[in-house]
């Protein structure tokens, strides 16, 4: 438990036992027994907390998959394979005045049948400065969340890509420097924030971000409007190409909001396999955007659907001339030209999650159904509208014990030769998961 939630509950707990006494001894002997000082239950100045996880997976493999060997590359064809897995996150902050340095890591070890793995990783850290009220400054490696979407983000403009199988799960930020400016107002009007942001790329710093050398300058613009939160996002030209984005939020009522974004990268280029077998490269502008919403009913069940275009990926006969191209490289005899192209095309676009143009995702969950407490069941699924290849993800969890998660879940995909789905290595995954939190 993290060291604030120690001291509002030592808090509460003081003036609870203060205010029985005082009903028994009268208020004169309170005000001489019972009175303590404010400051031994200040919170302190430094607060740390993450989490321990193991985790087991059984995946059944599809062998003849057109991805099966970008993921296999060695070893014999099996159709089965067994995973464990350890992790870890940990994360900590010191504040001092106006300044507050902060860091989070994470680190993993996996083995199966085929290999041993381990990585570990700063996900961020820095220095942030906080002068006034509404004014922050942070320089060092941050990730900006921006973005209103679950599963997707098209203005996520200066992060990683989130995992649509797991959104929630933590990612690493990039080095850069940013300011956060809010003040509330009068009216409807009720508050504006501006977001100015510089990430810098070179040869040492943020290579993965984009090629050459450049500051990559970048600002966010909040609007709290009429009850609506609004953002108007823009990412200067440099290691990527410029992009202009809104996004906006709102709840309707007390049980439905609904959310949504928009982005256009402008002189993006996008490579594409032609019928002919030859790749062209093509320099257009590329608009992406999302709509969702969310619905909580009376008995506790939410509901969360986005629908998803992403401007740069790939229609169906588009990605099923890929997966064809997979299949022609990686047979015997396919060459090594073909399998250096057909891995150079995956890097451009065609290996990503979710390649495709257009999604659909769907997120059902039930807290605490049937009175089975500390139980949360959920169904998810991801369909690709072009090809009608799907995901479908059942899982549940369990927060019984305290500080304690076990997720149980199944992740099958499911799709026809030649669909995104249908390509997909793995048919089916079972992970049981057991996290710690401290």
């Amino acid at each position: 438990m993290k060291a604030g939630r120690w001291a509002r509950a030592a808090c509460g707990s003081v003036r609870l036992a203060a205010a029985l006494a005082g009903a028994w001894v009268g208020s004169a002997a309170l005000a001489a027994d019972y009175s303590f000082d404010l400051a031994e239950i200040e919170a302190r100045p430094y607060a740390f907390d993450g989490f321990g996880e193991a985790r087991a997976e059984h995946l059944r493999l599809r062998e003849d998959a057109a991805l099966f060997p970008l993921s296999f590359p060695q070893g014999s064809p099996r159709d089965a394979l067994n995973r464990a897995t350890a992790a870890f996150e940990a994360g900590g902050k010191f504040t001092h005045g106006i300044f507050t340095a902060y860091a989070r890591a994470s680190g993993t070890a996996a083995t199966d049948e085929t290999q041993t793995t381990s990585t570990g990783q700063w996900l961020e850290a820095g220095l942030r400065a906080s002068p006034t009220q509404g004014l922050v400054f942070d320089l060092g490696k941050q990730v900006q969340r921006w973005g209103k979407g679950y599963a997707w983000n098209p203005v996520a403009f200066y992060e990683r890509p989130k995992d649509p199988n797991d959104p929630a799960l933590s990612r690493e930020g990039f080095v850069m420097a940013s300011a956060d400016w809010v003040k509330s107002l009068p009216g409807t009007l009720a508050a504006v924030g501006f977001t100015p942001v510089l990430l810098p790329v070179d040869d040492e710093l943020n290579r993965d971000y984009g090629a050459g050398s450049h500051a990559n300058p970048g600002a966010k613009l909040y609007l709290l409007l009429a009850d609506t939160d609004i953002d108007l996002l823009w990412a200067a030209k440099g290691s990527r190409p410029q992009r202009w984005g809104l996004d906006f939020s709102r709840n309707l009522g007390s049980q439905l909001e609904v959310h949504g974004e928009w982005a256009r990268s402008i002189g993006a280029t996008r490579r594409t396999l032609q019928p002919d077998g030859k790749v062209s490269s093509e320099i257009r502008n590329l608009d992406s955007w999302l709509l969702g919403a969310r619905y909580l009913t009376d008995n506790e069940i939410t509901v969360l659907g986005e629908l998803y275009r992403n401007g740069a990926g790939y229609d169906e006969a588009q990605l099923a001339r890929f997966y064809g191209l997979l299949d022609e490289a990686f047979a015997a005899g396919g060459g090594q030209g073909l399998q250096a192209l057909a891995r150079s095309l995956a890097q451009a676009g065609y290996g990503r999650a979710n390649p495709g143009r257009d999604y659909a995702y769907l997120r059902i969950s039930a807290k605490d159904p049937f009175d089975w407490l500390y139980l949360t069941p959920s169904l998810t699924t991801i369909v690709n509208l072009r090809d009608s290849s799907f995901q479908l993800t059942p899982e549940v969890v369990y927060t019984g014990w305290q500080n304690v998660e076990l997720r149980l879940r199944a992740i099958f995909t499911r799709g026809r030769e030649g669909s995104e789905f249908g390509e997909k290595p793995a048919s089916d995954r079972l992970e049981l998961r057991l996290r710690l939190y401290f």
